[in-house]
């Protein structure tokens, strides 16, 4: 009759020590990589709300019931969600319990000795036995301290290793990725990134109402945001005459920081720096200066107006909103920099620099919904529930009327946008990279040996092992036995 055997319940220690081994070993970091990767795929499909608010606000008016869905699962918002930030979290835990104490073990086993010499040397690879005058371990010791072999010697033997590189390098590519993590986590944390277009003679103040979009880190707030201004006084840029391609470009400003002022130049790959943030030239295109009437001849709207560029010639496309206009009115508008009418074509601009500008536009009537307080593009304007008044077009100095008033076209000034970034985590980032680069490269051609010599009563007797069948060795003994019987 077979005895029942018990098996003895596992404590609440030992379950958490079971969990950590699990938590911290290579595989489960492997997974948990592979998940993040996984995890920051929709992100990059779906619209995030952070940057882009006007798409979720669409996503919302054409699917609200699955829009509600994607939002119950923070799919607007996936790096900032609850189960992308336990994939990162536990990844950095992971990394950091499997390759923190693997370095301290490798770092205790490159201080140690060499092992001792096996009592077996014949039945290691690469074995050789032969007679040769007192004195050889002397001529082996220096050859081998010459090549920068670590030395155990005892007796009639002596054992040497070299090699570490490869498993330091090993380590030092894991230990990058905790890095790079810590370089992230601190951006995402401490950092900010910011956007916002300025007309030329126009003033940048670095308050959050002068953004066009802003995305601050977890841990910080407006309050963070370094106090600097920046005027911008003159904006050119230089085109290539035979393919229209940019050849440079330059901002001249006036910026203000700790109640002194200085003129400054802003290019594309030199940035301003304030503090711990800098502010890099991003785009340019082209502001129309536009003046419009209402029905009575009051002037409802006067200024510049950003439109966006649509190609390499800077064809743009903007949208005039006037709520203030009797009745409300707004133009969706293209702008040519340099015009020309082609036959299928219409009208297309053919060179990015203002040679021949031209405002062409169609206007609609009606309320445009800017009270209702859903947020709205400046760059477009819905036209679904307006009336279509007409269409025109004006170059500068050129005025068009129609029955609720005119339009326009005073002049035109460039802009460009400017991107201020604070991100505290970018030096770790960029070190944990350049480790990450030199670890691979250690361990793709670091190789591990062993050597050992022992005299004999008949001779010596020489013997090598490698690690992971590294390539050489055998070349390695051929050259050290040489040494060693010929003393060089």
């Amino acid at each position: 009759m077979s005895q029942k055997v018990e098996v003895p319940e596992i404590g609440f220690i030992a379950l958490l020590r079971y969990g950590w081994r699990q938590l911290t070993s290579m595989r489960t970091a492997l997974i948990l990589l592979l998940l993040l990767g996984i995890a920051a795929i929709p992100g990059s499909l779906i619209p995030q709300r952070i940057t882009n608010p006007i798409a979720v606000r669409d996503f919302y008016i054409n699917s609200p019931s699955e829009a509600r869905w994607y939002d119950r699962f923070y799919l607007f918002d996936v790096y900032g969600s609850p189960w992308f930030s336990a994939i990162y979290i536990l990844l950095f835990i992971s990394l950091a319990g499997c390759v923190l104490p693997r370095s301290l073990e490798h770092y205790k086993a490159m201080r140690a000795q060499p092992p001792a010499t096996p009592r077996n040397l014949s039945r290691l690879e690469y074995h050789q036995e032969f007679a040769t005058e007192s004195g050889a371990l002397d001529r082996a010791d220096a050859w081998l301290s010459k090549n920068r072999f670590r030395i155990r010697r005892e007796g009639n033997s002596l054992s040497a290793e070299k090699g570490y590189l490869r498993e330091t390098g090993n380590l030092l590519f894991h230990l990058s990725l905790i890095l790079i993590l810590v370089g992230v986590s601190f951006g995402a944390l401490f950092g900010m990134r910011g956007e916002a277009i300025i007309n030329v003679g126009e003033r940048f103040i670095n308050v959050p109402t002068t953004y066009d979009s802003l995305a601050l880190g977890k841990l910080t707030n407006e309050k963070s945001l370094s106090p600097f201004e920046i005027k911008l006084d003159r904006f050119l840029a230089e085109y290539d005459p035979r393919t229209n391609q940019p050849l440079d470009y330059t901002a001249w400003v006036t910026i203000r920081e700790d109640g002194k002022s200085e003129k400054k130049v802003l290019k594309v790959n030199k940035p301003l720096t304030f503090g711990s943030s800098r502010v890099y030239l991003q785009a340019n295109g082209y502001s129309p200066v536009v003046t419009v009437r209402d029905s009575q001849g009051n002037v409802a709207l006067q200024g510049p107006i950003p439109f966006l560029p649509q190609d390499g010639n800077l064809r743009s496309i903007g949208a005039i909103k006037v709520p203030d206009a009797n009745p409300p009115v707004g133009f969706v508008g293209n702008f040519l920099p340099t015009n020309q009418r082609l036959e299928g074509q219409g009208s297309i601009s053919i060179f990015p620099e203002l040679l021949d500008p031209k405002l062409l536009f169609s206007i609609w009537k009606g309320d445009m919904g800017l009270d209702s307080g859903i947020p709205q593009s400046v760059y477009r304007l819905d036209t679904d529930t307006l009336e279509k008044v007409g269409l025109g077009s004006v170059k500068p100095g050129e005025t068009y009327t129609y029955a609720e008033g005119s339009i326009t076209l005073e002049t035109v000034v460039p802009w460009v946008n400017l991107q201020v970034v604070k991100d505290p985590g970018k030096n770790y980032a960029l070190l944990g990279g350049i480790v990450a680069v030199i670890g691979l490269l250690s361990s793709l051609y670091g190789r591990r040996r062993r050597i050992w010599i022992r005299e004999t009563s008949t001779g010596v007797e020489v013997a090598g092992l490698s690690k992971n069948d590294a390539p050489g060795l055998e070349t390695e003994i051929n050259n050290f036995v040489k040494a060693v019987k010929e003393g060089r």
